[in-house]
């Protein structure tokens, strides 16, 4: 599988090495559409290796065990590497909404992650800045102030703080305390405290106290554990697993917060606590178990939103501008229902429709509302709710051929396949096409790397013709202008055309590697559909994303069990979920830790 990949991957980098005339389109790329929560859309998966599965297999449904792939040899354990995770904004956001009530989003305030594997998570890219410590200063004082602001939100965090007042007694204000601290921190912390920490804690609380009142003392040892690398991280210390000394085995807690982060992107709630407590997460069966019930849960909606917000560029849409003389009827407020047109239809695909990754790629259907379904001409749609509506005109087909996908690989009024085709290579087929430098190329000829001036030619594809005649050019451009070329039928803002400047559009193109071309992106869709590299390139974002980094050799056997489940399961979205858990990454961890 790897090895096939590193072929192919090589391939592109000694094409582009030796004629390399992208700069400005995949630049571009990886600059425009990433999210405000951290993530890229440019970054390169792992391996893009063929999976080895046919197009046509059926599976077995996502609550159902599928045979674990027999990768290993002898009785070796293979859990990788175990960085250390801190959360990200996304996940704090999250945790302080569940652990407060607090819904302002206070993240948001922090510096944007680093991209590393494009979802802000990479543990490789968490590096830690003077202005970072400082706004996590900032952000904890804000969540605590309004967390102990009236006596009702002290008591959400104890019944009885919301109770102390001036006449309470010390000792009850301090049995108060107590209560508080060992009922709320236990969630901050995400495990159980140990004593000596409930007596610092308490410490920490009556010394505050000396110079102010109740709530601001509450409000201090909430700001404090709030920076406390137990809240920051998700530290994981292991335990013995019987009989082995190469690897450990998460705690119940840790497989808890492993869970709750993956599936929920949020703080493990008492349930989970509980099942950790119980020592029903102490087997891959029993995470399992808990994972098939999570999935059920609208957080995990939430969470695979988060992933596709990231891999997918429609973050940026309801920012989206175009010239209002061009295109008069398009506004940010409809680039942000075309946004909530892709989540909507990938999330009935995967928790209500087919839930495959095929059906997602050819699914004949979408969903609109009223204003979006007027903005795209359609009629017998009323109502703010989304509906499903069919794709019956023989120029849609899946969600890659939606306008808000076509508008957000658009990056001016004027579509470009360079951008259009990179995107596809590199981010549903995961094949490298690296940037040119100009220490590769020297200052002269990286100076030539720009787009073709309009007046060169009617059409896209006459003005991008030079880029495969030029042999300075042909090397990278041969891998993604003829599958852009396929998706010119529609505008900057995803809407279709015959013509472009008069001329008659030839969507006519080839997928890298494959023999048959195709006619339009209809055809482009369901080539797609029929490519192994697709779904293997498909797990390997999810891999990247579930374990904070990217997947290396030594991950071989853990790749392999992904791979083949989700092929096993036929492409199955929620089986690849629920097989993330049962991996030795995920399982295990390496009992050495660098």
């Amino acid at each position: 599988m790897r090895l096939r990949a590193s072929r192919c991957a090589a391939s592109i980098v000694l094409g582009c090495a030796l004629g390399a005339c992208t700069g400005y389109v995949s630049g571009g790329l990886e600059q425009s559409h990433a999210p405000a929560t951290g993530g890229a859309a440019g970054v390169t998966g792992a391996s893009g290796a063929n999976a080895g599965g046919t197009s046509g297999s059926s599976g077995t449904a996502a609550g159902e065990p599928v045979t674990p792939v027999d990768c290993r040899e002898d009785d070796a354990i293979s859990p990788g590497a175990a960085p250390l995770r801190r959360l990200t904004r996304f996940e704090i956001n999250n945790t302080v909404r569940d652990l407060f009530g607090d819904d302002s989003s206070p993240a948001n305030a922090l510096p944007s992650e680093e991209l590393g594997n494009g979802f802000g998570n990479d543990a490789d890219s968490q590096s830690v800045s003077s202005l970072l410590a400082e706004q996590y200063s900032a952000m904890a004082e804000g969540i605590a102030t309004r967390a102990t602001a009236t006596p009702e939100q002290l008591e959400k965090l104890a019944a009885c703080a919301g109770d102390v007042t001036a006449q309470t007694s010390a000792s009850d204000e301090a049995a108060c305390a107590q209560t508080l601290i060992e009922s709320l921190l236990p969630r901050v912390y995400r495990r159980p405290l140990a004593e000596d920490e409930v007596t610092e804690l308490l410490a920490l609380r009556a010394a505050i106290r000396e110079t102010s009142d109740f709530a601001g003392s509450i409000a201090a040892l909430i700001e404090a554990a709030l920076q406390s690398p137990e809240f920051l991280y998700r530290l994981e210390w292991g335990q013995a697993e019987p009989s082995r000394t190469d690897v450990l085995r998460p705690s119940g807690h840790e497989m808890a917060v492993r869970l709750s982060y993956l599936l929920w992107g949020t703080t493990p709630d008492d349930a989970l606590l509980s099942a950790a407590q119980e020592g029903e997460l102490q087997t891959a069966e029993g995470v399992r178990a808990r994972a098939e019930r999570m999935l059920d849960d609208p957080r995990a909606r939430a969470m695979v939103r988060f992933f596709f917000d990231n891999l997918l560029p429609i973050s940026s849409l309801p920012s989206l501008e175009r010239d209002a003389e061009l295109f008069p009827a398009f506004t940010p407020a409809i680039g942000a229902l075309m946004r909530e047109e892709i989540h909507t239809f990938l999330e009935h695909e995967i928790f209500e429709g087919p839930g495959t990754w095929r059906s997602a790629l050819t699914a004949p259907y979408t969903f609109v509302n009223e204003p979006l379904a007027a903005y795209y001409g359609m009629s017998g749609v009323e109502g703010e709710a989304f509906q499903k509506v069919p794709l019956d005109d023989g120029k849609r087909l899946g969600f890659l051929t939606l306008p808000g996908m076509l508008a957000g690989t658009t990056h001016s009024n004027t579509t470009s396949p360079v951008i259009r085709g990179a995107y596809i290579v590199r981010k549903l087929l995961c094949r490298d096409i690296p940037l040119p430098t100009a220490e590769l190329l020297g200052e002269e000829l990286f100076a030539m790397i720009k787009p073709p001036e309009p007046y060169t030619g009617d059409t896209a594809r006459e003005r991008f013709t030079a880029h495969r005649e030029n042999a300075v050019c042909e090397g990278c451009h041969r891998n993604m202008d003829p599958v852009g070329l396929a998706l010119e039928n529609f505008d900057a803002v995803g809407e279709w055309r015959d013509e472009e400047n008069g001329v008659t559009i030839d969507a006519s193109g080839e997928l890298p590697g494959v023999a048959d071309a195709f006619d339009g992106p209809v055809e482009l869709a369901r080539a797609l559909a029929a490519s192994d590299e697709v779904y293997t390139c498909f797990a390997s974002h999810w891999s990247s994303f579930a374990y904070a980094r990217a997947l290396v050799e030594a991950d071989d056997c853990t790749e392999q069990t992904l791979q083949g489940e989700f092929e096993r399961s036929g492409y199955d979205v929620r089986a690849l979920l629920l097989a993330l858990t049962q991996t030795d990454a995920f399982v295990y961890l390496p009992a050495v830790r660098k």
